[in-house]
C-alpha cells in the first residue's frame, strides 16, 4: 500500500445510474488499486459502490466494506470483500470509516452520501479529524452542494477551519495528487 494511504470513499448504492458516474467509480477503483491505495467504503455489491470495489478487486487491491447490519441485503453486501465488517448502525459505519481512511472521496450519490460526508466535514470543523473531504464534481455533479458552501462563506457561517476541510476536483485522474496533497496538510499541526 503506497505509503498506507487508506481512501474512505462515499457514493451511491442505487442501480441504473449515468454512464458517466459508473466509468468514474470504475477508474476510481482501478486507480486505487494501481496506486496501492486501500479502498475503505460502504460495504454494498450495488450501484457506484459495488461498481469501485469490483474495479479495485479485479485490479488486485486491498478493499475494507462498512456495512450496517440493517442494510446488508437491502444493499446486497459484497460478498468478495476479506475484510468485511458489519456493524450496527449508519452512525457506527462513519465513525468505523473515520477511523480507517486518511482522506475521503464523494462520488454522486443522494441523502445518505451527502450525510456521510456533511458529518466528515463537520468533524473536521470542530477539531475531531483533520481528514479532508474531496467532492469528484463529474459533469458538475456536486456543483450545487459546492455552491452552498460559497454561500455560507460570504454570510460568515463557515468558519476558517472549515474551509479546509473540504475540496473538489473534477476528474478521477486528479484522485492520487488530492489524496496525497490532503494527506500532507492533515499530517500539519492545527493552527487554532
Amino acid at each position: 500500500m503506497a505509503a498506507g494511504l487508506a481512501i474512505g470513499l462515499f457514493c451511491s448504492a442505487s442501480d441504473g445510474l449515468p454512464q458517466p458516474f459508473r466509468d468514474a467509480a470504475a477508474e476510481f477503483g482501478r486507480l486505487c488499486a494501481a496506486r496501492g491505495f486501500r479502498l475503505v467504503y460502504g460495504g454494498s455489491g450495488r450501484g457506484l459502490m459495488g461498481i469501485a470495489a469490483h474495479a479495485a478487486l479485479d485490479g488486485g487491491g486491498d478493499v475494507v466494506g462498512v456495512m450496517p447490519r440493517h442494510l446488508v441485503e437491502r444493499e446486497r453486501a459484497e460478498t468478495r470483500l476479506a475484510d468485511l465488517r458489519i456493524v450496527d448502525g449508519l452512525a457506527e459505519r462513519k465513525q468505523a470509516m473515520a477511523g480507517l481512511a486518511d482522506v475521503f472521496f464523494v462520488l454522486p450519490g443522494g441523502v445518505g452520501t451527502l450525510d456521510e460526508a456533511f458529518e466528515m466535514i463537520t468533524w473536521h470543523d470542530i477539531g475531531l479529524h483533520r481528514k479532508a473531504t474531496v467532492f469528484l464534481d463529474i459533469e458538475g455533479f456536486w456543483t450545487p452542494v459546492l455552491a452552498v458552501f460559497d454561500h455560507l462563506e460570504r454570510q460568515r457561517m463557515l468558519r476558517a477551519t472549515a474551509r479546509g476541510a473540504y475540496d473538489r476536483i473534477s476528474t478521477v485522474a486528479e484522485m492520487p495528487a488530492a489524496a496525497l496533497r490532503h494527506r500532507a496538510s492533515a499530517d500539519e499541526p492545527r493552527v487554532a
